[in-house]
């Protein structure tokens, strides 16, 4: 590839050094998300996160290695000096000429050498609207009918890369009006929104998310964002203000809507109270696009046509990505996101009030007209956006999901 020729002549000719630049900005250029830089026995990897899969650009030998990371070091404000704790840092982009975002930069000692792990900034700038995340019609009026409850707890939930926050902040720029005080709680403060209150969590101060939400909650908030409910106490507090006349919105760790029920029990909420509070949850996995400029149209095979819930004997047509330097010879180019969204009807706010596991609750949800991840994820593939194998991968996902819960039940 042209980026892996031009990283490679830097190298033989400059100083590694002065190659990280040029590596940090290339790295936005193509449009990836992390760079890893990984020790191996023979000098250190560097690989590029491109749409949520990890592709190798370069090895380079040791000696250069030590150099590089070292620079990344300096540019991030770490010390140098002692390398055998891991240690953050952070590269700004106004201290440097070419980058157009901040970079977190995360270290760690391995039995083969340093790491380095970047994480390159989103946009602050720019905020997708809820109609570009990839909601179909019927999915995006669930989401509106969501964000339209005067109050309660709305959650989105996946695993981690999942776009959970870009949802969020698409709904926060959909209810930011200046008849509306609206406070975000994070941990980092990823990107800023016009007229909104955003407070950076700062643990070495004492300013954690509890110590921060009982505050906010004392200041008159129409609207507030937690940037995750990670333990029982916020939790706790976030169900409370979810009943008292705030619209909270916040992520969880949860691999299905039905299953954050689970999560905020496990947290010490009550079912009573979950059903109270809880107003619908959105859950989310990122799928792979097919290339626009490198895609042929094939025909499901029996396989595929399994995989889609296709019946009859007609054909069906989808697409699969050509590989090309363009794409990282992978025949894919962007992302997007595929939904499930359960709105809490009677008959789910009564499972939930009872008690009912979230196995069950999901088929109420279902039974009520919820359409699932994976008819989202075949609605996208029978629409040409993203391939058969991406499919797979989503029912893998949540099919791998269910067995540990089930395991965990019948425990």
């Amino acid at each position: 590839m042209a980026l892996v020729a031009e990283l490679e002549e830097l190298l033989s000719v400059v100083e590694p050094a002065s190659v990280a630049n040029v590596l940090l900005q290339r790295a936005f250029a193509h449009g990836a998300t992390d760079i890893h830089l990984d020790p191996t026995n023979l000098g250190t990897r560097i690989r590029f996160r491109v749409d949520g899969v990890l592709q190798d650009i370069l090895p380079i030998a040791a000696e250069k290695a030590v150099v590089l990371i070292s620079r990344i070091r300096v540019m991030a404000g770490m010390d140098i000096t002692d390398r055998r704790l891991p240690r953050d840092g952070a590269i700004p982009a106004e201290a440097f000429l070419g980058l157009p975002r901040d970079i977190r930069v995360g270290s760690s000692l391995t039995v083969k050498g340093e790491r380095l792990v970047l994480r390159l900034m989103p946009d602050s700038d720019k905020l997708s609207s809820l109609a570009q995340l990839g909601f179909y019609d019927d999915q995006f009026a669930a989401a509106r009918r969501l964000l339209a409850a005067p109050y309660g707890l709305m959650l989105v939930v996946g695993p981690v890369g999942s776009g959970k926050s870009t949802t969020v902040y698409s709904m926060l720029s959909e209810l930011n009006s200046p008849e509306k005080r609206v406070v975000t709680i994070e941990d980092p403060v990823e990107r800023r929104i016009a007229g909104a209150n955003q407070i950076q969590i700062d643990n070495k101060t004492g300013l954690n998310f509890v110590t921060a939400l009982r505050g906010t909650l004392r200041q008159d908030p129409d609207i507030l964002a937690i940037g995750e409910i990670r333990d029982a106490e916020t939790a706790q507090i976030a169900c409370r203000a979810a009943t008292s006349g705030v619209l909270v919105l916040s992520t969880l760790h949860a691999n299905s809507t039905a299953g954050a029920v689970d999560v905020l029990r496990g947290f010490g909420i009550s079912s009573p109270a979950i059903a109270d509070c809880l107003r619908g949850v959105i859950s989310q996995r990122l799928v792979r696009k097919v290339c626009e400029t490198s895609r042929e149209n094939i025909i499901a095979n029996e396989t595929a046509r399994r995989l889609l819930g296709v019946k009859g004997p007609e054909p069906v047509e989808i697409v699969k990505g050509i590989p090309t330097d363009m794409n990282f010879r992978t025949g894919y180019s962007g992302r997007t996101a595929v939904f499930e969204i359960m709105e809490l009807t009677d008959a789910i706010q009564d499972a939930i009030h009872e008690g009912e596991p979230s196995y069950r609750i999901r088929q109420v949800a279902i039974n009520d007209g919820m359409v699932s991840l994976e008819d989202s994820t075949r609605r996208k593939v029978l629409d040409k956006v993203t391939s058969i194998t991406e499919l797979e991968r989503v029912i893998s996902d949540t099919d791998r999901a269910r067995s540990v819960r089930d395991a965990a039940v019948e425990a």
